[in-house]
């Protein structure tokens, strides 16, 4: 099976430009990052991820519509917190 690759790269230049059009979801006062250095992009190793599994899960209404209610991307963070749960009891 093949992984669609959905990565999407942007200058800053240009999501400068979808900031001030008003086409970028990124909040226009977000702080810019610190320059990482060239020493940390010779230590970088790219880690893919082992791919999702599709589940019917219930959960609860109220835990639902609070994620969903921090905007787009509610599933993937609600799998981000699950991921955490897990690295935390892996240990």
């Amino acid at each position: 099976m093949t992984q669609k690759n959905t990565t999407v790269r942007y200058s800053l230049s240009a999501i400068k430009r979808k900031i001030s059009r008003g086409t970028s979801k990124t909040r226009a006062d977000a702080p810019e990052a610190t320059p990482v250095g060239d020493d940390f992009w010779k230590r970088a190793r790219v880690v893919m991820p082992q791919g999702k599994t599709s589940v019917h899960l219930r959960v609860d209404s109220d835990v639902f519509n609070w994620f969903k209610k921090q905007g787009d991307g509610h599933l993937t963070r609600m799998n981000a917190v699950l991921r955490s749960y897990v690295e935390a009891h892996k240990h």
